[in-house]
């Protein structure tokens, strides 16, 4: 039986003024716009990988609990290069973390999404 489902095409990402977002995510992140729907205020953004990020316009953004919330993961080749870049661009950033296996640290989108970014050390 072939597969049905081909692994995930975006993340959608609540925001509550889409505009700001897009510029925050295209300036910091570097992301490139895929498709943007006025209508409907929602804006698919490249990430470089396989899966997307769609930053969708809502009037009811809620706060987000970091213990409980879903977030993408980014992968990074240099997560302390990453969150130095992110802290002088003035992006909130908590602390860089590791173990034996893995660099990361979280950081905040303008309306408090959660983000990470993750590094894989090499073996």
């Amino acid at each position: 039986m072939p597969h049905l489902i081909l692994g995930i095409d975006t993340i959608i990402l609540r925001v509550s003024d889409l505009n700001n977002s897009v510029d925050w995510y295209t300036n910091n992140l570097g992301f490139d716009r895929l498709f943007e729907d006025k209508d409907n205020k929602l804006t698919v953004l490249d990430t470089h990988g396989p899966t997307s990020l769609t930053l969708w316009e809502s009037e009811s953004v809620s706060a987000v609990n970091k213990n409980s919330a879903c977030y993408p993961i980014f992968k990074t080749t240099d997560a302390k290069q990453l969150r130095d870049r992110l802290l002088t661009l003035g992006v909130s950033s908590d602390e860089l973390q590791e173990d034996d296996a893995i660099r990361f640290f979280n950081f905040y989108d303008p309306d408090g999404n959660i983000l990470e970014a993750c590094e894989i050390k090499a073996e």
